[in-house]
């Protein structure tokens, strides 16, 4: 049995549509992802994280269709495959009204709103959840929302990271660098519920925005919500390296995660800050139950219902290739070029079988069938933390994403099988810790370290540098 004191952190990954990473298991007779559009899914959902004592829900979000195959939309409708998709922001509300500590990790994209409206957005849900949030920051990879939006398609892909360096910055002015700490009196006696010569206009001209004015609203627990973001390319990285407090990866193996992990450990440290500021979970699909031959059978039984067709147009739009062009015995050429998720391109071209050979498109599309394009781990609960404990040990990942292949199934199964047997080991948390969800990560406070890019437009700083 493996010994190890480091706690490993779990968010769940799921999505407001009908199919997220699993294309066809929303025909699985236990499977509820149908039910996305009502309230008590996702309240239900939230209620069994906490009684596992999940780090978050990592909820993803697209603005478009993933029309990239055939370069339409009937296959997108008619598998389900990340279309219909609702807006995320929604659930935030409820889910917190019905837990404590849970935190929500939620994308939005940077690419079709002004950061003016958005920053209000986030700290309305930071003021909600009592510093309960966190903020997935995308540059957006579909043509289709590019295209809706009235323009002809994406930026380019460096030049999305340019824009949304600007973005944050704006963000950052608005929710660290307005209101002073106590800018709020609330004095009944005066009148004055806010001093206006505490409350400074952020003066942002850029390339891409100009926000002359003040943040309209007050401080909130956490001021920035936890930034989150996804990107592994080399610009994406960088990125990261300066905004991102916890980030998510995806690697189908050991070796291929441990140098991802390396690489952001790397780019943090480059960027002035702790090796070890940014929480790095990998993504991972847990198959589990009360023996490993239950399990097993588990994941047959939701093989087959896996849609191949489904699989494919989710995996274009990931790559930004359509793969309907390739024979389904063809692989991916190393010289795909990609405007869309380029990790995912270097992703699937590295991904090979037990034999050493690159995987074919069928092959491609047989592993996203269930659980998307990460680790699948099959096996008992002891099983299951005996190999999550090593992933951790070998790779030095803080945690992992935790796709569905049946939802709330497949959560269900890792708190009642999984979280157990880590807890035994000492590798996760029997109680949460309190605060803001950047002091559960952290345990250093609710607000961003002095070493993250946010600091420096915080109003304390701004004012000092004006004196």
């Amino acid at each position: 049995m493996s010994e190890n004191k480091r706690e490993i952190l779990f968010n769940a990954f799921d999505m407001n549509c009908v199919v997220h990473q699993s294309p066809g298991l929303w025909r699985h007779p236990q499977d509820k992802a149908a039910d996305y559009k009502t309230i008590g899914y996702w309240t239900h959902l939230a209620k069994v994280l906490e009684e596992g004592k999940f780090d978050g829900l990592f909820l993803a979000d697209v603005l478009g269709t993933y029309d990239v195959f055939n370069g339409n939309n009937e296959s997108p409708l008619r598998t389900g495959a990340q279309a219909p998709v609702n807006d995320p922001f929604m659930l935030v509300s409820a889910m917190a009204a019905v837990t404590e500590n849970l935190g929500f990790g939620v994308t939005a994209g940077t690419a079709y709103e002004h950061p003016y409206p958005f920053a209000r957005r986030l700290a309305t849900l930071d003021h909600l959840t009592n510093g309960r949030v966190g903020w997935n920051v995308v540059t957006g990879y579909l043509p289709s929302a590019a295209r809706n939006m009235g323009q002809d398609d994406q930026m380019e892909h460096d030049e999305r990271y340019n824009h949304a360096d600007e973005y944050l910055e704006v963000v950052y002015k608005l929710l660290e660098g307005s209101w002073e700490e106590d800018a709020v009196q609330a004095d009944k006696a005066s009148g004055i519920y806010t001093d206006p010569a505490k409350v400074h206009p952020i003066e942002h001209e850029g390339k891409y925005f100009k926000v002359p004015g003040i943040a309209i609203t007050e401080p909130s627990t956490q001021r920035t919500p936890v930034i989150y973001q996804a990107g592994a390319s080399s610009r994406g990285m960088k990125f990261a390296a300066e905004n991102a407090e916890a980030v998510f990866v995806t690697s189908p193996t050991r070796e291929m995660l441990k140098a991802t992990v390396t690489k952001i450990r790397d780019a943090a440290q480059a960027a002035g800050r702790d090796r070890h500021d940014i929480k790095i979970f990998a993504m991972q699909t847990i198959i589990t139950g009360e023996d490993s031959a239950a399990a097993q059978a588990k994941f047959e039984d939701y093989k087959s219902y896996a849609d191949i067709e489904g699989a494919q147009v989710l995996i274009s739009g990931w790559m930004g290739v359509d793969l309907s062009e390739y024979g389904p015995d063809d692989v991916i050429g190393a010289n795909v070029k990609s405007n869309a998720i380029q990790s995912s391109v270097e992703t699937f071209q590295k991904a090979s079988g037990d034999e050493g050979k690159p995987w074919t498109i069928r092959q491609l599309a047989e592993w996203v069938g269930v659980g998307g394009f990460g680790p699948i781990t099959v096996g008992s609960g002891a099983e299951v933390a005996e190999k999550l404990i090593d992933w951790v040990d070998y790779t030095d990942v803080d945690g992992f994403n935790l796709a569905y292949a049946i939802t709330p199934g497949t959560f269900e199964d890792v708190v009642k099988y999984v979280v157990p047997e880590l807890q035994a080991r000492g590798a996760y948390k029997t109680e949460y810790a309190k605060g803001s969800l950047r002091n559960k990560l952290f345990g250093e406070g609710d607000r961003v370290k002095g070493t993250h890019r946010a600091a420096q437009y915080k109003v304390a700083n701004r004012l000092a540098a004006q004196a």
